[in-house]
């Protein structure tokens, strides 16, 4: 786990001496244990290094060939790299222990192909330095990070935003249509667009090639195409997602869980200590006082007695505003809620304890968490004139849940794109009109997930366009205090045979997640097991925006110049609905946070 950068001048000249320094510096807290670079001719790459394989210096980047021919910066675990070195090696000659010389060997042996072989994460690039080529690529679902610019000039890459930044040729500028998405749908990294006009990301499953001055991106994963038979039954998912955490457990530094005490995280518990005997095991965890509805500390101590090294944070109103600029740097792209902040807490709490986290993230996009996916479960149903399952089905959400939630998404996914949008606006009611216009046609958002047929097409679109954000967060919340997180609900294997399954093996009698809690039958409390709300490292914000401290940074917020010149919000009418939010009147927390965290974002990053 690391950061890489790279520059290639596409004019033939040398690179900038002082870029590749000050990129690397930018990024240190992803790789605090070594750094290097390699320079020859229109090309520099650098690697700042977090030792987990292999603590030696043969672990050093860029790493050369045998041959010297081949020059690689990669970020990221290929967790079979044992597998693949044994089927190598009769062809490769060894010189280190890392999954960094098996990557390498086999896109020498195997060129792009390798990327089908691979099960982990990474993001990375390799140099020929005899076609003077660059390769690069992105894993199947975005779990490492790849950030770059090019214009005529340059092609400049990086792990994160900010090393990017510095070789622009002209100030930032503001990405509208980011900002759009962000503001009315919560979502963001729906595409190769970010929050920076200028820098793109390389988008999950593509590979990229650079040569003779012209860029090639390619799709090599695409997750409909690669759909397996489904599981059999739930002693089949169990299994796969116990081989899956087993292989995230290959690390030569200690290994934690981030435990929200939630079905997901408390499963990958369940069976490290169960199937993969780690009685040693460290947990971090974020709780709050009782009674605050985050605090999960109630289900956290249902797995007391297989732990015995178990930490806690507990985050407030206090610690997030003394953290938000550090907070605000280390993302570098604004966030739609504070529950991120939760698990930054976490990762911070768990620094100097582990340096390999294992986390439930990814589990809600195929197994379909979200209440929201009762709405296109029944869509489904509806469409197939199963009416007698629909009713049976509505009637055992309304009695579990006690709300109409998936009813109102059932209605909404019926209507006209267009409609769909205008609603969401409306909902807000704050934004400019002159800004809106300019947005108002095709989006990621009504046009794809929300029009999903059926449940399987809908947690694909997710996995396509809302799982990667999360995965960003988890990437920027760990890396800033140099942790690996490691998510083996995202081993593709389990991936392909769950997206596979029948819609009732997923969502059944009102509750999701149906297999997965067949499958920890007797494994885990019952509490935990059958548990139906959903919160995952949540934070009582709605409480902590009422605070004196937090009113105080809004009110100057908002009656700043600069948040008023902005031209997204009309600032009568969001100070209008604050002061509703403090008088309990309505309960805005995601739309309150948004407004504070973008003009944040704006005087650090644009300003």
């Amino acid at each position: 786990m690391c950061g890489i950068a790279g520059v290639l001048i596409l004019n033939g000249k040398e690179p900038d001496r002082q870029l590749m320094p000050a990129m690397l510096e930018k990024m240190k807290h992803r790789g605090p244990d070594d750094k290097g670079t390699f320079r020859e001719d229109n090309i520099e790459l650098g690697h700042v290094r977090l030792s987990i394989i292999d603590l030696t210096s043969a672990g050093h980047q860029p790493m050369y060939s045998a041959d010297e021919r081949f020059v690689l910066t990669y970020n990221g675990e290929i967790y079979n790299y044992i597998e693949l070195k044994d089927e190598l090696k009769s062809d490769y000659h060894f010189t280190t222990e890392t999954d960094s010389e098996v990557l390498l060997a086999a896109y020498i042996t195997w060129g792009k192909d390798c990327l089908h072989r691979f099960n982990g994460m990474f993001a990375f690039t390799i140099y020929d330095r005899q076609e003077k080529t660059l390769f690069g690529a992105r894993d199947r679902f975005g779990i490492k990070p790849f950030y770059y610019y090019k214009d005529e000039k340059q092609f400049v890459f990086a792990s994160e935003i900010q090393p990017v930044l510095l070789a622009l040729p002209n100030k930032p500028e503001p990405d509208d249509q980011s900002i759009f998405n962000y503001l009315v749908f919560n979502g963001i990294d729906q595409t190769e667009r970010t929050f920076f006009k200028d820098v793109k990301k390389l988008n999950h499953g593509e590979h990229i090639v650079i040569e003779n001055g012209q860029l090639t991106i390619t799709r090599w994963y695409d997750l409909r195409k690669n759909l397996k038979e489904p599981f059999q039954n739930a002693s089949e998912f169990k299994d796969l997602l116990s081989s899956a955490c087993g292989l995230r457990l290959r690390s030569d530094v200690p290994i934690g869980v981030c435990l929200s005490g939630g079905l997901d995280s408390s499963s990958i518990v369940s069976l490290l200590t169960g199937d993969h005997q780690k009685k040693d095991l460290a947990t971090f965890s974020a709780v709050y006082e009782k009674g605050l509805k985050a605090d999960e500390s109630p289900f956290i101590d249902e797995l007391k007695a297989s732990l015995n090294n178990m930490h806690f944070i507990t985050p407030s109103a206090d610690t997030l505003l003394d953290d938000l600029d550090l907070f605000v740097e280390a993302h570098g792209e604004p966030l739609p809620a504070t529950s991120p902040y939760a698990q930054f807490k976490v990762m911070q709490l768990a620094k100097g304890k582990s340096v390999v986290l294992l986390d439930g993230q990814g589990a809600d996009e195929h197994l379909a968490g979200y209440s929201y996916f009762f709405g296109f479960y029944f869509k489904e149903l509806f469409g197939k004139f199963q009416w007698l399952r629909l009713f049976k089905e509505v009637f055992y959400y309304l009695k579990i849940h006690r709300s109409l939630f998936a009813m109102k998404t059932f209605l909404y996914f019926f209507l006209p794109n267009a409609l769909k949008t205008k609603l969401r606006i409306i909902q807000k009611g704050y934004l400019l009109p002159e800004f809106l216009k300019r947005f108002t046609g095709y989006n990621v958002f009504s046009n794809e997930i929300y029009s999903s047929g059926k449940l399987q097409d809908a947690l694909i679109n997710h996995f396509e366009y809302k799982l990667e954000h999360l995965l960003k967060w988890e990437d920027r919340n760990s890396m800033w205090f140099s942790l690996e997180s490691r998510v083996p609900f995202l081993d593709h294997r389990l991936v392909e045979k769950s997206l596979s399954l029948p819609s009732d093996k997923i969502i059944k009698d009102g509750m999701t997640k149906h297999i997965l809690r067949e499958a920890m039958k007797g494994l885990l409390p019952e509490k935990i097991r059958m548990r139906q709300d959903k919160m995952g490292f949540a934070t009582p914000e709605d409480d902590w925006f009422k605070t004196e401290r937090f009113q105080a940074m809004m009110k100057e917020l908002l009656s700043s110049d600069s948040f008023k010149n902005r031209g997204y919000i009309d600032v009568k009418k969001a100070s209008g609905l604050y002061a509703r939010h403090l008088k309990g009147e309505i309960n805005i927390p995601w739309e309150i946070w948004k407004w504070a965290h973008l003009e944040l974002w704006f005087r650090k990053f644009i300003d």
